[in-house]
């Protein structure tokens, strides 16, 4: 059985191939802006009408002409995916116009526009650039996306078919609730399997602290030309986040394999950690990470053939994991601790709402409140929930 995987390395571009991939942006983002003009005329651009346009515009356009046409094809392309997604889920933002000063350059090419040879990468209209070879690629890569990132460093993601890797096979009893949290990133049903609070970004406070303060001190360029001081402090104060949230998505790809490799049944808290950004703990709510958590999680479930169930977080924390009762009062952040009063059952509570989860998902639901007295394992006698 083949699988579809990402291999990204790093690039070593040379001034003059910088130049070239800059200019190969700006054209595809000019036409990316143009499919987003006609699509506010009230017309729905496909990728038939979009490519047709796009051949009227080069035998008009000579700057156009002068990039290759298979990074210019590829992004109207992922346009009108894009579209087509809009449309298809409720709720989704239409594409929107790419600025020239906030948006990062990502070309698209396919088997036709690039090749590997002698260690370098090598694209359409002669751009060739050094690679730097972490690791060999399993077979031909079939497309290659060049972009870069905040800190102004160049990557390829060549993605490739290969062999999928087997996984250790897990028993089809084995099951694990996972209830996201601050203070311990991720509680399980399993002790052994929790993801504890790292605090990757905490230990580099004091460092990000001081360049930021050098970026306050310095002209950012609101008023006036911005100064070399203020992009070093800037890149400084980048590079020192980025590694805190490369060392995060490493732990989070470690411990996801691990809960991978020894359950059949994955319970996760559909958790957003979106609203946390407005609160006291977004500072430490972001050092956790949950989102990264999560993502890895369901990946490394979903290539392995794992089944995995998103279990909605309402009531969770008041329901009782051995009663299944649900307590009448609300619980404060400050109580950690979870007792049933019509069981006198006691636990932690990230504990308890990780039982609760891994019990909703083993009757087949997503929600603690279509649990029914039928569908509960303690009989007709228990309460509603």
């Amino acid at each position: 059985m083949e699988e579809i995987v990402r291999y990204s390395f790093r690039l070593r571009p040379g001034a003059m191939a910088v130049r070239a991939l800059e200019s190969e942006w700006h054209r595809c983002r000019y036409l990316w802006n143009e499919a987003v003009r006609q699509q506010k005329t009230g017309r729905k651009p496909t990728f038939a009408k979009l490519g047709k346009l796009l051949t009227d515009a080069r035998s008009h356009n000579a700057w156009l002409r002068e990039g290759a046409q298979v990074p210019q094809q590829q992004i109207l392309r992922t346009y009108a995916q894009s579209l087509e997604h809009s449309f298809a889920v409720k709720g989704r933002g239409r594409p929107k116009f790419k600025p020239r000063r906030d948006t990062l350059p990502s070309l698209e090419y396919s088997s036709r526009g690039f090749s590997c040879r002698g260690g370098r990468l090598c694209l359409a209209k002669g751009i060739v650039i050094p690679v730097v070879w972490s690791r060999e690629l399993p077979a031909e890569p079939t497309s290659v996306r060049v972009h870069r990132d905040s800190l102004g460093h160049w990557y390829a993601s060549f993605v490739v078919r290969r062999e999928a890797v087997a996984t250790p096979a897990a028993d089809e009893g084995s099951g694990i609730g996972i209830d996201w949290g601050v203070s311990v990133t991720a509680t399980t049903t399993s002790p052994e399997f929790d993801l504890p609070y790292l605090g990757h970004r905490k230990r580099c406070a004091a460092e990000l602290g001081k360049a930021q303060r050098k970026m306050a001190r310095r002209h950012s360029g609101k008023r006036g030309p911005q100064s070399k001081g203020y992009q070093r402090a800037r890149k400084a104060a980048a590079t020192l986040q980025k590694k805190a949230a490369r060392q995060a998505r490493h732990d989070a790809r470690a411990w996801a394999k691990s809960v991978v490799d020894h359950h059949h049944l994955i319970a996760v808290e559909d958790f957003t950690p979106k609203f946390l950004a407005k609160s006291t703990m977004a500072r430490k709510a972001t050092d956790a990470a949950i989102g990264v958590s999560k993502q890895e999680l369901i990946e490394c479930a979903a290539r392995a053939g794992r089944k995995v169930v998103l279990v909605a977080p309402a009531y969770t924390t008041m329901t009782c994991s051995s009663y299944f009762a649900r307590a009448k009062q609300r619980l404060g952040l400050a109580e950690r601790t979870f007792q049933c009063r019509e069981c006198g059952f006691i636990d932690c509570r990230d504990r308890n709402a990780a039982r609760v989860i891994l019990a909703v998902a083993e009757r087949g639901h997503t929600r603690v409140d279509d649990v029914s007295h039928a569908s509960s394992p303690f009989g007709s006698d228990v309460h509603a929930v």
